[in-house]
């Protein structure tokens, strides 16, 4: 029973993002999960997986020299889907150091092969997005990996690298991605 509650509550907390069906449009260009590697795959592939909760968790921990960027959103909010260039900007200028840049993405499992496939392939972003079915996280999954996010509302970013991490709620300008990023590197 408690799953089932906490399951609502999440899904009512993500949906409380407005749908939004307009969305950015730019030019696309070459990313990658890892700006330090070249990608293999064609533009345009869709090759996103689905992650449990506990390789989510994974990814998020690891501890290291790498700057990991890891930004939670869905294609239906509006805020997420006006943040997603800054970080496609971010990516190509920072190709070649030491960053990854990783996409996870809380769409409806219903909506992985449409919506979430159009987004995809739209803005290249191939190996970059992981699927994670929403109704398999609880509160355990937020209080176990983040110190503010507690699952209310997207977009989120999650920044780590060794033991320095910072998180972000809500739609993250340019200027402030940047400016955390810088502060990773100096």
């Amino acid at each position: 029973m408690k799953k089932i509650i906490l399951s609502t509550l999440l899904l009512t907390a993500l949906y409380s993002c407005k749908k939004e069906g307009q969305k950015t449009e730019e030019t696309a260009t070459a990313d990658s999960l890892s700006v330090t590697q070249n990608t293999t795959a064609q533009a345009g592939t869709y090759i996103p997986k689905e992650l449990s909760p506990e390789n989510v968790s994974l990814h998020l921990a690891k501890n290291n020299d790498t700057l990991y960027v890891t930004n939670f959103f869905a294609t239906w909010c509006g805020p997420c889907m006006k943040e997603i260039p800054s970080f496609k900007n971010k990516m190509q200028e920072l190709k070649g150091k030491p960053v990854k840049f990783t996409f996870v993405n809380l769409d409806d499992k219903a909506d992985w092969d449409g919506a979430v496939k159009d987004f995809v392939v739209e803005n290249n972003l191939g190996g970059s997005v992981i699927l994670l079915d929403g109704q398999k996280l609880d509160q355990n999954f937020f209080s176990n990996n983040f110190k503010q996010w507690d699952g209310g509302s997207i977009p989120f970013t999650f920044m780590r690298k060794g033991e320095q991490t910072d998180e972000y709620l809500g739609m993250m300008t340019e200027e402030v991605l940047n400016s955390k990023i810088d502060s990773f590197l100096k």
